[in-house]
């Protein structure tokens, strides 16, 4: 969930390649992994460990949301062994038939899962998925630019004048309407007609005061001052945090949006059995913990805080108040998934 660059030192592809081409190049890679995850949210090292221990090489491809995930696999592009898809959109993917059972529960390493990620709303028998990282969504803001304090969503959605041109917004929108719906006070996934113009026009609103709707480049955005306000992942902010320390991670009065992200295999992937080994790798302690101090999330494997940096553990941004009232957005239908895209369509022209 985050967003970064081909400095990773990892094959990255381009996410347009057409599909023919796409399956062709990855005929020809057999034995090589390719993974395809969410921008600058993977750890070089725990790739290069993986190769390592198993002798398995790993290219690795990028998305900016869910959403461009879900188009990819529709579209057939199977050439990819192991996705990260975020928990409302799993059921998604299981209920097309886009991604394969692999039995998690089944492998060594998945004794090393904390309880409360064993059996998942959206994956209770760990058929289909294996935890990644999980974390928080919010907003961060510089205040050296706006040194109010800031305990309520109202700032990003009705801000103040001093955020003219200055804010950042997903490029997603389920996230950019599911966040507006907490604020509103609104159930997740509505369909409402009245609630759903209302949360056009605020985000009409709040249009000019935003400079893009983007979910990659946020750190580079926030620490250059391009953008002084921006919806962020909490690891994300951590980061942007220690690159500019006047930036602060908001935990909004509303409450705040929960999500974990998961590791899954496509149907139809050239290297299922690889892809599982990769799985089942990532649920040992301390390959968990290479990935949390490189992104900043929780990861969901017991043990691993033992290998993670002090200052992450021990980051805000990594520990959600106790009195903070955390909700994980459920899978959509189709009738409201199809409402938040038009909506955006709207928004973005």
């Amino acid at each position: 969930m985050t967003s970064w660059k081909s400095w990773l030192g990892l094959t990255i592809a381009a996410a347009a390649f057409a599909v023919p081409a796409f399956q062709a190049a990855r005929a020809a890679d057999a034995g090589v992994l390719h993974i395809y995850n969410w921008t600058d949210y993977t750890a070089p090292d725990l790739l290069t460990k993986f190769t390592k221990e198993t002798g398995i090489k790993v290219s690795l491809d990028t998305y900016d949301s869910n959403e461009t995930l879900l188009a990819k696999l529709k579209a057939g592009a199977t050439g990819y062994d192991v996705v990260i898809a975020s928990s409302d959109f799993v059921p998604i993917l299981i209920d097309q038939k886009l991604i394969q059972p692999v039995d998690a529960a089944s492998m060594s390493n998945f004794s090393h899962l904390a309880p409360q990620w064993k059996a998942r709303t959206w994956d209770p028998k760990a058929e289909y998925t294996v935890p990644w990282q999980w974390g928080t969504t919010s907003f961060v803001y510089d205040t050296k630019g706006y040194p109010d304090p800031v305990d309520s969503m109202a700032t990003l959605f009705t801000p103040p004048a001093v955020f003219k041109g200055q804010i950042g917004m997903f490029g997603s929108p389920s996230e950019v309407i599911g966040m507006a719906l907490v604020y509103l006070g609104k159930p997740p996934c509505n369909e409402d007609p009245t609630t759903l113009k209302a949360v056009m026009a605020m985000l009409e609103a709040q249009k000019p005061f935003v400079k893009v709707y983007n979910s990659d480049g946020i750190l580079d955005r926030m620490t250059s001052g391009e953008t002084t306000m921006s919806m962020e992942w909490s690891g994300g902010a951590a980061r942007i945090r220690a690159a500019k320390p006047t930036v602060r991670y908001v935990y909004p009065k509303e409450g705040i949006v929960g999500w974990m992200d998961n590791l899954a295999v496509p149907v139809g992937a050239p290297d299922a059995e690889n892809a599982k080994k990769f799985l089942n790798f990532l649920m040992d302690p301390q390959n968990a913990a290479i990935e949390t101090n490189f992104a900043g999330y929780q990861n969901g494997v017991d043990g691993s805080n033992a290998f993670v940096k002090p200052e992450i553990v021990n980051a805000p941004e990594y520990n959600t108040p106790k009195d903070e009232k955390l909700s994980f957005t459920p899978s959509c239908p189709a009738k409201a998934t199809k409402d938040y895209d038009r909506i955006w369509t709207l928004l973005r022209k």
